[in-house]
């Protein structure tokens, strides 16, 4: 490899894997807004319709986190340490939210099935750590390598 050439691996850094993360649960999102509010329309549920009230709820924050991101990519090296530290904040916190939206998608699948209700509970759950786990060991060899 020249040394010009830039080696894809060194330059993803845990912030773009939650990029990816975040695109993933806004597509879903949005795919089960979409299917599931079609199903809402011809045969109404009150926990159809909690579910995807919560759903709802967390796209914004989804949306803004994009924006955040790429505020900060753009912006690389010319913000203020205050400012950054406040935009990081928005962004953990957008993330947050957009994890609730878990919550609404728990509960299509509990008013479907309890058993498939309970494997994607145990199943979301234990991703959820096993990717934080992971992120938390990337970001801890990055550190040790700077």
């Amino acid at each position: 490899m020249s040394e010009g050439s830039v080696n894809v691996e060194s330059r993803t850094s845990s912030q773009d894997k939650r990029w990816t993360i975040m695109a993933a649960l806004l597509g879903t999102n949005t795919a089960v807004m979409l299917f599931q509010g079609i199903e809402q329309e011809a045969n109404p549920k009150a926990i159809r319709e909690i579910a995807l009230t919560v759903i709802a709820a967390t796209i914004p924050f989804q949306g803004i986190y994009f924006l955040i991101y790429t505020f900060l990519l753009e912006n690389n090296g010319k913000l203020n340490d205050d400012m950054l530290r406040k935009l990081n904040f928005a962004s953990s916190l957008c993330t947050i939210v957009a994890y609730v939206s878990l919550g609404g998608l728990i509960a299509l699948w509990y008013s479907m099935s309890k058993m498939v209700g309970i494997a994607f509970t145990v199943s979301a759950i234990t991703a959820m750590i096993l990717v934080r786990t992971s992120m938390m060991q990337t970001e801890v060899d990055e550190d040790e390598t700077h």
